[in-house]
This record gives structure tokens, sequence and C-alpha cells, in this order.
């Protein structure tokens, strides 16, 4: 029975390796959560072969997916049922998956928080109620709330606060900043925190951003991972903890500006759009820094 839906969901898809996806992903372009080393990483981790397909038309390849069984790999529903809920973290992660801009490949595997990148490229896609939150452009915040970070950022550092790149840290030590700082900012503790260090040091070519210090220890983190495409940048937001203790200075806001305008800056150094996902738009402070952007399922 198994084999029969199988059949029917990979029905016109063959079976590839990962190179052939890579390459697919390299020509067409993804997000973070479809970039090839991302998956393969984390499913080895996890333990859970992937099964890539490839989708041609007139014998030239047109798309391109990883996928657990029925689902699109690294689902957190395929985690759950093989006994390893929370193994790793890439929040509500945009996904979009390698196609030629007019495909119209139809994907038969189940997926959350599909890009609205994805239209044109899949034909079975159908809206989701949730929308996810990506950071507006610096010319879409005000002129007003953008000096108010800057002075939020001058008083931070007029206190003795620095901002020091996380490429000055191993990723031992980024994961015990956020574990920490998220325990105290949330009151629970993070998701994957057991195995942070391991994911960190496994994604650590696409971490990008800062921490923040006061008096020598830590008062912010983000996890915030990016993967360039030849026609646009993902950047995935996971999460982050600060230190409620140092409220006053609003360090998440600040480093949520310092790490946005970081990547705006790099991203229109190289003339390439941004999506800089913040995931679901499920919290009043995502209102003052993004746009609600629909995603599709399937």
């Amino acid at each position: 029975m198994l084999n029969r839906f199988q059949g029917w969901r990979e029905r016109s898809w063959s079976v590839v390796d990962a190179d052939t996806y890579a390459n697919a992903w390299q020509r067409f372009g993804g997000s973070v959560a479809t970039h090839p080393l991302v998956v393969e990483r984390l499913a080895q981790l996890a333990g859970i072969p992937v099964r890539y397909l490839a989708w041609e038309q007139d014998g030239e390849l047109k798309a391109a997916i990883p996928t657990w069984g029925r689902d699109l790999a690294l689902s957190k529903d395929v985690l759950k049922r093989h006994g390893k809920k929370g193994l790793f973290d890439l929040g509500n992660a945009e996904l979009i998956l390698p196609a030629a801009a007019d495909a119209q490949a139809p994907l038969r595997h189940r997926g959350r928080y599909l890009s609205q990148l994805n239209e044109g490229r899949f034909s079975t896609l159908k809206p989701q109620a949730e929308q996810l939150a990506m950071a507006r452009t610096p010319e879409e915040l005000s002129k007003k709330f953008r000096y108010n970070q800057r002075r939020e950022l001058r008083l931070l550092e007029e206190a003795g606060g620095v901002v020091r790149p996380v490429s000055e840290f191993s990723s031992a030590e980024l994961a015990s900043i956020y574990c920490d700082l998220f325990l105290r900012r949330w009151g629970f503790v993070a998701t994957g925190a057991e195995r942070m260090a391991e994911v960190i040091e496994l994604l650590r070519e696409l971490l990008i951003g800062s921490v923040i210090f006061l008096n020598d220890a830590p008062i912010a983190i983000q996890l915030v991972y990016r993967a360039e495409s030849p026609e646009w940048i993902s950047v995935e937001y996971v999460n982050g903890g600060v230190d409620p203790e140092t409220r006053e200075f609003s360090p998440g806001s600040v480093l949520s500006f310092i790490n946005t305008q970081a990547a705006w800056e790099q991203a229109r150094s190289v003339n390439k759009p941004l999506r800089f996902s913040f995931g679901r738009a499920d919290r009043e402070y995502k209102e003052r820094w993004c746009n609600p952007v629909p995603v599709f399922k399937v």
C-alpha cells in the first residue's frame, strides 16, 4: 500500500543523487532550509536518509526536492515520528525549493511555509492560514524608528556595550551564550539545546550576525543563517536570547537593527533582493520590523 502511495507521489519525478540536487539549488536558488549543506548535515545528524527527486521537461532538469518519506526533508513532523522532536531548530523557516521560474512541477510531498517564490515553479500549492514576517527594507522603517535604534545603540555603547561578530566565537561558546540568554529571556530551555553546539558547528559557514556584550558579559544574541542564491539572498532568523536585566538598553531591538542593516548592506552590495525572515508573523515586535507575507502548503 505504502509503495503505491509513493509511486503516486513520485509520479513523473526521478530519484537523483545529492550532487544533482546541490547543482539544481545553485542554479535555480532556494532558501536556508533547503540549502544542500543544511539538508545533508541536519539529515545526517537526525540519522534519517534523504531521498532526492528531480523533475525533467524535454530531458532538461527543471526542479529538484529533498524528501523524507511523504514529507519534504527536515520536517518537524518526521522528526517527531522518529522520536527526535526538537533535535535542531530552524524555526518556521521559509521554504524556497529549487526550480525553474516557469516549471509548474507537480509537488506532492507535504510541506509548510512554502514561499511565494515557489509560485509558477510548482503547480500544487495551497494558501496557508499563517503568514511569515519578512524584514522591511531600511527605507520602509520610519526615520523616527531608525533614529531611535541608532540612539539606543549609542547609549548602550556609552554604557560600555560592545558589539562583536559571531566569527569571534567558537560554536561551543555561541551555543552556551545562546542557550543561557534564551533561558533567561523566555524561562524555558531552547529547542535543540542539547545538540546546539553541534548544529551551529555543522551550519557554521552560513551563520551571520553579532553578539552584544555589556561589562564583558553577553546580553543579546540571535541565531541567524544566510544562504545566497543566483537571484536573491535568504536569511533565516531562527530565534534569540537577551538578558532581561538589561532591558533598559533594549539590546534585543538594537541587535535586530544591527543584524538586519548589515544584511541589507551586504545584499545591496551584490545587487540582490534580500528575504530576511523572522519566521511566523505571530508576535507584536515583528510587526515593527517586518511585513507579513503569504505562504503556501502542500
